[in-house]
C-alpha cells in the first residue's frame, strides 16, 4: 500500500501538471498536520504485571502519556503557526504578502529571513530589482553615471584640500564655500506670490502643483492625489494606507487623537489703518455688531478668533464665499487708544484654497478704495498649519511644543498658560475661539518626545478648572512674532539634522539638548475651535507656524507616546470629511452649493460619477428611465448623478461639452432621464461662456430662517433661488447617500384614482382639465406619519422629585390629559393605522410626486457616532417655509429617497 501510494504520487507529479503538484503538496501538508496532532499512547496492559497492577509500571505509563501530550501540543502549535509575513499588525495587513524582510516589524525580521532561507524564497529589494521598462532602465543607468561623477568630484576636492593644507595655503577658489543663511523670500504686495522653489531633485515633479511640507512623509504612508490631477494645485494626502475608518471614529471622540497637515489652507495678510481694515472686513461679511462693539473687544485685541462665512455683494444680493477664520495681531503693550487712527494693524484671514482666489480679488478690490491705502499679501507658502482633534490632542501638543524663553530668560504669559493646560481632554471646554501666541523650541532638540504624566491630585484639577474659568489670555498680550516677516525667516533657518545628531552624539543618552544661539525660536499661534452642532463633541486645535517649521513639528507630533498607549493617528482628506460628518458639520466645499467653490466641486463630482457610471456594463448600471416610483410613475427626477437644483428651480444647466468622449457612449441612457440639460464634463472648454445655474443659488443662514419662521408676515422672502442648509436624521431604518432626493410630506389628501392604470411620468404631472388624476393613495400623508416611532408619554420632567413635579401646573395638566386619554381608549388611528401600499414596491409607502420635491442630499451615510443614517443636504426655502410655519413639527419631517431607488425613508431635518 505504501509503495503503491508513493508510486502513484510519482506518476502524478512527474506528468508536469500543476494540479498534480498542488495536490501532492496538499496531501503532504495534511499528513504532516495529522502526524503532529496524533498523540502516542500505551496499551492498558502496560500497567499490569502478571495480571496485577504494578505501581511503577502504572506511573511510567502515565509519565509517557503526559510527555506525549506535551510534545503533541508543541508540535501541533509549531506546525500550524503562520509565517512572519502573516503576523503583522492588523493595520499593516495587505492583500498580498511581501517578500522583503524589511517590510515586517523589526521583531519579526530575523524570523522572516530564517523562513525565507529554509524555503529558498528569493529576497526582493527595490534598489536591486532589475528595471522592467526601457524608461526605468535609462533612469537607473543615468543615476549610476551621476553617482560615479559625484564620487570622482568628491575625491578630487579632497585631494585639493589635503594639498592646500599640507603647504599651508588657502583653499582654492573653486572649492571655497560661503556659509550663511538663505536669502529672505520676496513677498509681493497686492499680488500672488510664487510657491517655494523646490530642490533640483524634485523640481520636475512640482511643475503643476506644490508639495506640502510633509509630502515625503505622507507619500510613503498614504494615498496621494494623482500626479497629473492635483487638488487645488496641491499634492494632498487622501487617506492613509492602513484601514482607518473605525480607528478615526474612536480617535476623534473616545481616546487618542487625529492629526492633519492643513498647510494647504490659504492665509491672506491684511495690513494698514485699523479703521480702513474694519471697513474692508465689514464689506466681506463681518458686519455683525458683536464684532465691532464692546463684545468684540477681545477679538480686536488679538485674544480671540472669529470664525464664520464671508460674503461678497453683487446685483443687489450678497453671495457667500467660504468659511474663514480671522485673527488680529495683538497690540503692543501700553498702546494709546487715542492713536488708533495712526497705528498700523495686521490681520490674518485663513480660507479654503478652493475659494482663495475669489476672496483675494474681492479684498484687493476693496483695499484699493481705501485712503490711506491698505495692502494685502499672499502668505500661502509662508505659513503652514497642523490640526489636532480628540481627547489626547492637548496631551500631544504639550509633549511636542516646549516654550522658548525670551532674551531675558523668562517665558511669555501665553506660554505659561499653555503649560497649565495639562490634563485638558477637550479643547471645546475652553472659552470659545481661544487663542495663544508664543514661541517654541526646535522640536528636534527634544526628540523623541516623552509620555506626559497625567496629574491625579485634586489640586491640579482644581487649578485647571480655575484657569479655564478665568482664562487670563488678555494678561500680558504681546505682538505675535508670526506676523513678523523677519521672525518667520529666522525660524525657517534651522540647523541641519546632521548638526543636531552630532550634538546628540556628544551628550549622555536620554538627555535633551540645550537651546543655543544657533537654535532660533519658532513663532506659533495656537487656537481652538468647537462644533456649533453639539456642545459635547470634541474641539479642535489649530497650530500655525512658519512653512518650513511644519516638518520638524510633524515628526515629533506623530511619535508622541500617549497615556492611552497609542500614538497620534495621521489623517487625510477623507478623514477630514468623516470627522465633520460625524459631528454634524457641513464640509466645505461639498456641502456649500450656494458658493462658487461649492458649485465647482459639484460639477467635478458630476463628471466623476458620470465617468464611473459610463464604465460599468449595461447590466450593472442604473437605467434612469426605468426607475419605478410606484403608481405607474417611471423615470428618475432630474439627473440621477447630481444634486439637480437646476431642475428644481428651473435654472439653466451647464452647456454640453463638445469634447466629451464619454458622452456618446451613455447618451442613450442619459436621454432617458427627465433632464433639461445634459451632465457636463469639466475643465476649460472652448466656447463655454454661460455659467452653471448652480452659481445662481443663494444660501439662507439659520438665523435668517428662524426669523422668517417667527415672523408674523406670511409673505415669502424675496431672495431668488434661496436654499437652506439642513442636517437630516432618519427616524428609523434606511441609509441615504449623496444625490438622494428629499421630499416634503404631501400637504393635503390626494383624491382616489378614477382612471385606468396608465403610466404617469414622475417629473411630468398631468395638466389640469385633461381628466387625469394622479394614482397616489389619498391617505399617503397618514401612511408616512404612521411610521413615526412611538415615544414615551412622560417627558424628561417626570424624572424630577415627586413634590417638584406635582407643584408644577403644566405637569398636572399633562397628567389629567393622560388620564382622560386612557379612559377614552386609544384613538382609531392608533388601533388601525392606515394600511400601507400593497400594489407597488413591496408594501412600502410610495414617495410623493415631483411637486413635493424640495431638495437634495449633498453628503450622507451611516454615522457611527449616532448609530443611524444621517445626511447633510439643502432644501428650497420657498417650499419648506410655509409647512414649518403651519406646523413646526410635521413641517420638519421629510422623505428621503436615494437616486435610482424606489423606496423612501422618513427623516427629520433641522437647519444648520
Amino acid at each position: 500500500m505504501a509503495s503503491r501510494s508513493a508510486g502513484g504520487r510519482g506518476v502524478g507529479g512527474g506528468g508536469g501538471g500543476g494540479g498534480g503538484q498542488a495536490a501532492n503538496a496538499h496531501r503532504h501538508k495534511r499528513a504532516k498536520l495529522n502526524t503532529a496532532r496524533n498523540i502516542p499512547i500505551q496499551p492498558a496492559d502496560a500497567a499490569l504485571k502478571d495480571g496485577e497492577l504494578d505501581l511503577q509500571a502504572f506511573v511510567a505509563a502515565h509519565e509517557f502519556e503526559i510527555k506525549s501530550l506535551e510534545q503533541s501540543m508543541s508540535t501541533s502549535k509549531a506546525v500550524s503557526t503562520g509565517r512572519a509575513f502573516q503576523m503583522v499588525p492588523r493595520g499593516l495587513r495587505r492583500r498580498t504578502a511581501s517578500h522583503n524582510p524589511k517590510k515586517v516589524p523589526r521583531r519579526l525580521r530575523a524570523r522572516a529571513r530564517r523562513e525565507m532561507a529554509e524555503d529558498n524564497t528569493p529576497t526582493v529589494e527595490s534598489r536591486r530589482r532589475k528595471p522592467r521598462t526601457v524608461r526605468a532602465r535609462i533612469r537607473a543607468e543615468t543615476a549610476k553615471r551621476l553617482g560615479i561623477l559625484a564620487r570622482r568630484q568628491r575625491i578630487r576636492r579632497r585631494k585639493l584640500v589635503e594639498a592646500a593644507r599640507a603647504e599651508g595655503e588657502e583653499l582654492p577658489t573653486q572649492i571655497r564655500t560661503v556659509v550663511g543663511r538663505l536669502p529672505r523670500p520676496k513677498i509681493r504686495r497686492n499680488e500672488l506670490n510664487d510657491p517655494p522653489k523646490p530642490t533640483a531633485r524634485f523640481r520636475r515633479r512640482q511643475i503643476n502643483k506644490t508639495w506640502l511640507p510633509t509630502h515625503l512623509w505622507h507619500a510613503k504612508r498614504a494615498r496621494m492625489t494623482e500626479p497629473k490631477k492635483p487638488l487645488w494645485r496641491f499634492a494632498i494626502p487622501l487617506t492613509p494606507n492602513e484601514k482607518i475608518y473605525r480607528p478615526t471614529h474612536r480617535a476623534q471622540g473616545e481616546r487618542g487623537t487625529m492629526v492633519w497637515d492643513m498647510s494647504y489652507v490659504s492665509t491672506i495678510g491684511l495690513y494698514g489703518n485699523p479703521v480702513g481694515i474694519e471697513r474692508v472686513l465689514r464689506r466681506v461679511g463681518l458686519s455683525q455688531d458683536s464684532c465691532w462693539n464692546d463684545k468684540g473687544g477681545k477679538w480686536k485685541r488679538g485674544a480671540r478668533t472669529w470664525s464664520g462665512l464671508l460674503s461678497r455683494g453683487g446685483n443687489g444680493q450678497r453671495r457667500h464665499v467660504c468659511p474663514a477664520t480671522v485673527i488680529w495681531n495683538p497690540e503692543s503693550p501700553g498702546s494709546n487708544p487715542e492713536q488708533q487712527a495712526t497705528v498700523q494693524r495686521q490681520v490674518y484671514l485663513r480660507v479654503h484654497p478652493s475659494a482663495f482666489l475669489e476672496l483675494f480679488n474681492e479684498l484687493l478690490r476693496w483695499t484699493k478704495m481705501e485712503t490711506p491705502r491698505l495692502y494685502i499679501e499672499d502668505l500661502r507658502f509662508e505659513i503652514g498649519a497642523i490640526d489636532l482633534t480628540g481627547p489626547a490632542s492637548t496631551e500631544a501638543l504639550l509633549a511636542t511644543l516646549a516654550p522658548h524663553a525670551a532674551g531675558h530668560g523668562l517665558e511669555s504669559a501665553h506660554a505659561k498658560l499653555f503649560e497649565s493646560l495639562q490634563g485638558l481632554t477637550n479643547p471645546a471646554a475652553l472659552p470659545a475661539n481661544s487663542i495663544l501666541h508664543f514661541s517654541i523650541q526646535d522640536p528636534r532638540l527634544r526628540y523623541p518626545p516623552r509620555k506626559q504624566v497625567l496629574p491625579d491630585d485634586p489640586d491640579s484639577q482644581l487649578a485647571l478648572l480655575q484657569t479655564m474659568q478665568s482664562w487670563p489670555a488678555e494678561d500680558g498680550l504681546e505682538p505675535s512674532a508670526l506676523f513678523d516677516r523677519d521672525a518667520r525667516h529666522r525660524a525657517s533657518c534651522l540647523p541641519s539634522q546632521k548638526s543636531i545628531d552630532r550634538r546628540k552624539g556628544s551628550m549622555t543618552a536620554g538627555r535633551f539638548l540645550d537651546v543655543t544661539k544657533a537654535d532660533p525660536p519658532i513663532p506659533v499661534v495656537l487656537f481652538s475651535s468647537r462644533s456649533a452642532s453639539s456642545i459635547q463633541s470634541q474641539g479642535t486645535w489649530t497650530l500655525l507656524a512658519p512653512w518650513k517649521c511644519i516638518l520638524p513639528i510633524w515628526h515629533s507630533l506623530v511619535h508622541v507616546p500617549l497615556i492611552s498607549g497609542l500614538n497620534p493617528r495621521p489623517g487625510g482628506l477623507k478623514e477630514t470629511v468623516q470627522v465633520a460628518f460625524e459631528r454634524g458639520q457641513p464640509w466645505f466645499p461639498a456641502d456649500y452649493l450656494a458658493t462658487d467653490a461649492g458649485a465647482d466641486w459639484e460639477l467635478e463630482q458630476r463628471c466623476q460619477r458620470k465617468t464611473a457610471w459610463g464604465r460599468r456594463p449595461k447590466s450593472k448600471r442604473t437605467e434612469w428611465m426605468t426607475v419605478h416610483l410606484g403608481a405607474g410613475r417611471r423615470g428618475e427626477l432630474g439627473d440621477g448623478l447630481s444634486c439637480d437644483f437646476e431642475m428644481l428651480f428651473g435654472l439653466p444647466g451647464p452647456p454640453k461639452d463638445e469634447n466629451d468622449k464619454d458622452g456618446d457612449a451613455v447618451d442613450a441612457s442619459v436621454d432617458g432621464m427627465n433632464l433639461d440639460q445634459e451632465v457636463p464634463a469639466l475643465g476649460p472648454v472652448k466656447g463655454r461662456t454661460e455659467p452653471s445655474g448652480l452659481k445662481l443659488l443663494n444660501q439662507t443662514p439659520k438665523a435668517t430662517f428662524d426669523h422668517l419662521v417667527a415672523s408674523p408676515s406670511p409673505m415669502a422672502p424675496g431672495i431668488p433661488n434661496a436654499i437652506l442648509q439642513v442636517r437630516i436624521c432618519l427616524v428609523a431604518r434606511g441609509v441615504v447617500t449623496t444625490c438622494a432626493r428629499i421630499y416634503r410630506l404631501p400637504s393635503a389628501p390626494i383624491s382616489a384614482p378614477t382612471t385606468s392604470s396608465a403610466e404617469v411620468p414622475a417629473t411630468l404631472p398631468p395638466a389640469e382639465g385633461e381628466g387625469h388624476v394622479a394614482a397616489l393613495p389619498h391617505d399617503l400623508r397618514s401612511q408616512w406619519l404612521a411610521r413615526l416611532p412611538s415615544h414615551a408619554t412622560h417627558s424628561a420632567a417626570s424624572k424630577r422629585p415627586w413634590e417638584a413635579r406635582h407643584a408644577d401646573p403644566i405637569y398636572l395638566q399633562r397628567e389629567r390629559a393622560l388620564a382622560q386619554s386612557i379612559l377614552r381608549g386609544p384613538a382609531p388611528s392608533a388601533i388601525n393605522p392606515p394600511p400601507p401600499n400593497h400594489g407597488d414596491i413591496g408594501g412600502h409607502p410610495l414617495v410623493p410626486d415631483a411637486k413635493d420635491l424640495v431638495g437634495f442630499v449633498t453628503s450622507g451615510s451611516f454615522c457611527l457616532a449616532n448609530g443611524r443614517a444621517v445626511a447633510i443636504g439643502s432644501l428650497a426655502l420657498d417650499k419648506v417655509l410655509p409647512d414649518v410655519r403651519a406646523n413646526s413639527k410635521e413641517g420638519r419631517l421629510c422623505i428621503v429617497r436615494n437616486a435610482g431607488e424606489s423606496v423612501g425613508w422618513l427623516a427629520r431635518w433641522e437647519a444648520v
